[in-house]
């Protein structure tokens, strides 16, 4: 995945349900055409193959399950999410938290299939347990301003700081983004200027009044840094 880049999280929102989900997608592909921003979508498990049969962007999963192939009803694991068209997958979001060795297992599980690592952390000391691992990326966000409006970058910039100094104590390779509370342009820009070289937002965009005019102005904010 290029840099900077946006991922965005449909969760489960209803605004995306259904066609709604491709709509979303196909509106963000235009803004990926447009600008030099790497736009990268996280939608329903349930709409992995439809998103990426009708946009060439990446997809992401939400989640991964570390079990076997085969006999293992109820999982959604890598090999199968690969088989669908996801080119990687979030891990570990504050909403669906892992255990540490599971994390582990599933990066080691993706890379071996060329797949993308996304892992969400709460904190720096977080951020340094899970860069030993080497993830592609790990997404620094603070539960507590999850959904909030209220972006890391102005009200804890200094957590963006201190994950980007944690980070590089145990990988050079893996990048840091970030997420939570994020709504507007002057918030990309100044995680960006802290040092993270993306985001990773979910609400700011589903619910917004037009999602071309958010994405836009979103992906403006790294013009600014």
């Amino acid at each position: 995945m290029r840099l900077p880049l946006i991922i965005i999280n449909f969760k489960n929102y209803p605004e995306t349900y259904g066609q709604n989900t491709i709509e979303l997608s196909k509106v963000a592909q235009k803004v990926a055409n447009d600008t030099k921003v790497e736009i990268v979508l996280a939608p329903p498990q349930a709409s992995i193959a439809a998103v990426s049969q009708n946009v060439p962007i990446p997809v992401l999963c939400q989640h991964l399950d570390d079990a076997p192939e085969g006999a293992a009803t109820g999982f959604f694991i890598p090999e199968m999410a690969k088989s669908f068209g996801a080119s990687g997958s979030l891990l570990n979001h504050s909403e669906h938290r892992l255990g540490r060795q599971t994390i582990r297992k599933l990066i080691e599980r993706l890379r071996s299939l060329q797949m993308t690592s996304v892992v969400c952390a709460k904190t720096p000391d977080e951020v340094a347990s899970i860069a030993k691992f080497r993830p592609d990326f790990i997404a620094i966000e603070p539960p507590e301003l999850i959904g909030s409006g209220k972006a890391v970058s102005k009200h804890n910039p200094s957590l963006i700081t201190r994950s980007v100094e944690a980070k590089a104590r145990y990988s050079s390779s893996t990048k840091l983004i970030c997420g939570a509370g994020i709504v507007e342009k002057i918030d990309v820009s100044s995680a960006a200027r802290l040092g993270a070289e993306g985001i990773l937002v979910a609400s700011g965009i589903v619910k917004s009044h037009s999602w071309s005019e958010k994405i836009y102005e979103l992906a403006s904010g790294f013009n600014d840094q």
